[in-house]
C-alpha cells in the first residue's frame, strides 16, 4: 500500500509538532481559474498556513481561463515534473463544484500528489507520467472545520485543507479516503501523437498565451521520423471537429527571424514539441484557432 510517509515523514495528529525530518517535502503548489482580483487565492493560502505555518506555499498560475479544464490539465503537466517528489498540488478548475463529481487525491508515478475535482484535470498527467493510485477525499474528516454549509468553495474548504494536511504529514495518503480504480478517473479526449505514411497527427494542446503561438503534442522525434529537417517546407493542416481551419505549407525554423515579420512558421518549442507562430504576431488570433478537445493538427513534409 502506498503511503505518503515514503516522501514526507511519519503521520501526525492535529496539534502535534510537525517533524523537521529532512525527508519531509512540506510544499503546496496552487493552480486555479480564480484570478487574483479578489481574496479567493489568499483564502486558500490562509487555510494551508493555519494547518502548518512552516509549509512552503507557491502558485503555479491562477490565470486559467474560467472553467477551462483542458488548460488546467495541460498547465499541470507543463510544470509538475520540475518540482521535487512529494510536492502536493492543488488544482481547482471546477465548474461542477457542489455537484456529485468526486474530489480526489492522485499519486503520480513521479511521486507527486494532486488534489483536485475528478473532472478531467488529471488527463495530461495520466497520459504523460501515469497515476499509480487515487483516493476519494472523505469530507467528513478532511474538510475545514465549520465549512459544511458551504457548497461552492471546495478549493478553500476541502482541497487547500486536505493538501496542507498531506504536505505537513498530519494525515497519510491512505487517510484521505477510499481507494479508487485509477482507470475510473475522468479523462478528456486526448490522443497521443501518431505517424502514418509520413503524416503526423496530434492535438493543439495549448496557446503560448502572451504571444498567440500554438503548442502541439507532436514531439521532435516524430518530426525527425517523418524526414522533416530545419529549413524544409511542411504541409500543415489544423482542424476543429473535422473542419479544416488552416491549411498551408510552413517552413520549419530554428528561430522566428527566419521568416519575415508577420509571416507564419513552424518551430520546436521549449518542451521539444511542434509549435506554430507568427513572427512578432499572434497566430491564434489571426487564424481564429483555439485549443482543447476537437482541435487537431496534421503535418507532413511538403513535396
Amino acid at each position: 500500500m502506498i503511503n505518503l510517509t515514503s516522501f514526507i515523514g511519519s503521520k501526525k495528529t492535529v496539534g502535534e509538532k510537525i517533524s523537521s525530518d529532512k525527508r519531509t517535502r512540506k510544499c503546496v503548489v496552487f493552480l486555479s481559474d480564480f484570478g487574483t482580483v479578489d481574496g479567493a487565492v489568499s483564502a486558500m493560502h490562509a487555510v494551508a498556513d493555519d494547518v502548518d505555518e512552516t509549509l512552503r506555499l507557491e502558485d503555479l498560475t491562477h490565470e486559467i481561463p474560467q472553467f477551462n479544464i483542458w488548460e488546467a490539465s495541460y498547465r499541470l503537466i507543463q510544470a509538475l515534473t520540475y518540482w521535487k517528489k512529494g510536492t502536493v498540488f492543488v488544482c481547482v478548475v471546477d465548474p461542477g463544484v457542489g455537484s456529485d463529481r468526486k474530489s480526489v487525491v492522485a499519486l503520480t508515478n513521479s511521486g507527486h500528489f494532486i488534489v483536485t475535482p475528478d473532472n478531467g484535470t488529471l488527463t495530461h498527467v495520466a497520459q504523460e507520467i501515469g497515476i499509480s493510485a487515487v483516493r476519494e477525499i472523505e469530507e467528513a474528516t478532511n474538510r475545514l472545520h465549520d465549512s459544511q454549509a458551504s457548497y461552492t468553495f471546495h478549493g478553500r474548504d476541502v482541497y487547500a485543507y486536505t493538501a496542507a494536511r498531506l504536505a505537513s504529514g498530519i494525515i497519510s495518503f491512505e487517510e484521505v479516503g477510499p481507494s479508487l480504480d485509477t482507470e475510473s478517473i475522468v479523462k478528456l479526449d486526448l490522443s497521443p501523437a501518431s505517424i502514418s505514411n509520413g503524416e503526423i497527427t496530434g492535438n493543439i494542446d495549448i496557446l503560448d498565451t502572451r504571444y498567440g503561438s500554438l503548442w502541439s503534442n507532436i514531439p521532435r522525434e516524430l518530426v525527425t521520423e517523418a524526414g522533416i529537417s530545419y529549413g524544409d517546407l511542411v504541409d500543415v493542416k489544423i482542424s476543429h471537429k473535422g473542419c479544416i481551419v488552416f491549411g498551408y505549407p510552413l517552413k520549419l525554423c530554428k528561430n522566428f527571424t527566419e521568416v519575415n515579420m508577420g509571416e507564419p512558421l513552424m518551430y520546436i518549442n521549449s518542451l521539444l514539441n511542434v509549435g506554430i507562430a507568427l513572427n512578432q504576431g499572434d497566430f491564434a488570433s489571426v487564424y481564429h484557432i483555439q485549443t482543447g478537445e476537437g482541435w487537431k493538427i496534421k503535418i507532413k513534409k511538403h513535396l
